[in-house]
C-alpha cells in the first residue's frame, strides 16, 4: 500500500476541518470576563502561580516602591548566579556541565572527589543496551531528530526491568542514564537518518567515559572526531545556558504534570521533548539561522545601520524572509531588558567567531542585537523592554561548530534533560497531587436527536 496516502489532505478531511474549527472557536471576550489566564499568563504577561521550586530562579524584575520593575535578567540554579558558575569553573579550566548538573540534583556544589566519582557514573551509563543502534535507532530513522529522541526514550523502558517503579533512588537512576545517553541517542538517530536519507558516509563512534558531555557530542558526531578545545568549551558553556530555566517553561512543567500523575520516567520525558520540540520553545534558534542566511544574501553591506534597519523593519512587515512578521531571536515572555544567557554567551561566541574567521558575521549579529530593539519600539506598541535571548547567539554557534541543523533542538534538549530530571524529582519527592488546572465549559445543553430527525 502507497505510504503517502497516509501523509494526504484530501478535500474532505479539510471539510471535516473548517467544521471542527467552527466549532471549537470561542471567543476572545470571553476570556476576558471570566477572567482566563490565556497561556496562563496575565494580560501584563506575568505567569499565573502554579507551584513552588527549589531548582532555579527567573529574575527580571524588582519590586521599587511598591511598583515592578524590570531590571537586567539574571538567571539563578539553586541560589548560585549562572554568571558566578561559568566564571567559576572557565576559570580553573573545568567543563561545566556536569558540575552544574550535580548542583541542580543535589542542591549542593561538589567537591573535587565528588564530582569525579559523579562523572565516572554517568561514563558508566553512558552505554547503550546490546544491538540498541541496530535494532531501534537505524531502522526507520525520522527526518526530525526530536521525534527520533522521543521514540528511542520510549524504547528504552523495554529495556528496563524497574520501568515503572517511582521510588526516588530508582527515577534517580533512570535519569542519570538518560542524561548519559541523550548525545548518543541524539547524534546516533541523526546519522543513520543523514546515511539511508542523504547517502552520507555513516559514523557510529563510541562514546569515551573520561571525556565531558561536550567533548563527546564533538567526538562522536565528526568523522574525524576531532575539536578544538575552545569548541568544546563554548559547547560545554551552552549546555550550561540551557540546562535550566524555572519551572514554568514549557518543557518542565510539562514534566511536573506528567510526573503528578505518577506515570514512569521514560514517559515523562518524551513529553517534555514533544513538548520542547515545538518552534514556540526550543525550535527558535534554527529560524535565527535561517533568518541571517536570508538577510545576508539582500543586505549588501552588513555594516550599514540604515540597510540592516531597513531590512529588519521588513521583517516585522512580513515582506521579508517567512513573513510571519517576526524577528527571530529577539523578545522574552520574562525578561524585558537583557537575557543574561545572551550576555554571557556573547564574549564566548565573539572568541569563536575570530577562532572560525567569522568577525563580519559576529559584527551583523551585535549590529541586529542593537537596531531590532530600536527598529520594533517604532513599529509596534510594546508595553515592556524587547531585547535578544540566549537563541539568538546559539545558533551562530552552532552553526560555527558545524552542528547540523537538524541537532539544533536536541542539543537544547541534551542540555535541558538535566533541568527536567531535577523538576520530576522534585515533583515526585513532595508527593503533591495530580495537576488539574479548571476549564470553564462555555457550551450550550442540546436534546438528545434520533439520527432520522437530524
Amino acid at each position: 500500500m502507497d505510504h503517502n496516502i497516509y501523509s494526504e489532505v484530501t478535500p474532505e478531511i479539510i471539510r471535516l476541518a473548517k467544521m471542527s474549527e467552527q466549532a471549537d472557536i470561542i471567543e476572545t471576550e470571553l476570556f476576558t470576563r471570566f477572567d482566563v489566564k490565556r497561556g496562563l499568563r496575565d494580560l501584563n504577561g506575568k505567569g499565573v502561580l502554579a507551584g513552588l521550586t527549589r531548582i532555579s530562579d527567573v529574575r527580571a524584575n524588582k519590586i521599587v516602591d511598591g511598583v515592578q520593575v524590570p531590571i537586567h535578567g539574571d538567571l539563578f540554579y539553586r541560589g548560585y548566579n549562572v554568571k558566578d558558575l561559568i566564571n567559576g569553573f572557565t576559570a580553573e579550566n573545568r567543563f561545566g556541565f556536569e558540575e552544574v548538573t550535580y548542583l541542580l540534583l543535589f542542591d549542593k556544589l561538589p567537591t573535587e572527589k565528588e564530582l569525579k566519582d559523579f562523572c565516572t557514573l554517568l561514563g558508566f551509563y553512558r552505554s547503550l543496551p546490546t544491538s540498541f543502534v541496530r535494532d531501534i535507532i537505524m531502522k526507520a530513522p525520522s527526518r526530525d531528530m526530536m521525534n527520533t529522541l522521543a521514540r528511542s526514550v520510549l524504547t528504552l523502558y523495554s529495556y528496563d526491568d524497574r520501568a515503572d517503579d517511582t521510588s526516588l533512588p530508582n527515577v534517580l537512576r533512570q535519569c542519570l542514564q538518560l542524561i548519559s545517553l541523550f548525545p548518543m541517542l541524539s547524534i546516533y538517530g541523526y546519522q543513520a537518518y543523514s546515511h539511508y536519507h542523504d547517502g552520507k558516509s555513516l559514523y557510529i563512534h563510541p562514546p569515551k567515559p573520561d571525556l565531558s558531555a561536550a567533548e563527546n557530542i564533538l567526538h562522536i558526531l565528526r568523522a574525524d572526531s576531532n575539536y578544538t578545545p575552545l569548541e568544546a568549551r563554548i559547547l560545554d558553556i551552552a549546555l550550561v545556558l540551557h540546562m535550566e530555566h524555572g519551572g514554568g517553561n514549557n518543557s518542565s512543567f510539562t514534566t511536573h504534570v506528567v510526573s503528578s500523575s505518577l506515570t514512569d520516567t521514560y514517559s515523562v520525558i518524551a513529553a517534555a521533548i514533544g513538548s520542547l520540540k515545538g518552534p514556540r520553545h526550543g525550535g527558535a534558534n534554527i529560524k535565527v539561522v535561517q533568518m541571517f542566511e536570508a538577510m545576508k544574501k539582500e543586505i549588501s553591506d552588513w555594516a550599514d545601520e540604515e540597510e540592516v534597519a531597513s531590512y529588519l523593519a521588513r521583517l516585522l512587515n512580513r515582506d521579508a524572509f517567512d513573513h510571519a512578521g517576526l524577528i527571530y531571536g529577539v523578545g522574552h515572555a520574562v525578561y524585558s531588558k537583557s537575557d543574561p544567557r545572551a550576555v554571557i554567551f556573547k564574549s564566548f561566541v565573539e572568541k569563536l567567531s575570530e577562532e572560525k574567521g567569522l568577525q563580519k558575521e559576529f559584527a551583523l549579529y551585535s549590529l541586529v542585537e542593537k537596531l531590532a530593539p530600536e527598529v520594533i519600539a517604532k513599529q509596534r506598541q510594546i508595553y515592556k523592554g524587547v531585547n535578544v535571548n540566549v537563541d539568538f547567539y546559539s545558533g551562530f554557534v552552532y552553526n560555527m561548530l558545524g552542528l547540523p541543523m537538524e541537532l539544533y533542538t536536541p542539543i537544547f534538549a541534551i542540555a535541558r534533560i538535566a533541568g527536567w530530571s531535577a523538576h520530576r524529582m522534585e515533583e515526585l519527592a513532595n508527593n503533591g497531587k495530580i495537576i488539574r488546572p479548571a476549564y470553564k465549559p462555555i457550551g450550550e445543553d442540546h436534546e438528545y436527536q434520533a439520527i432520522v430527525n437530524r
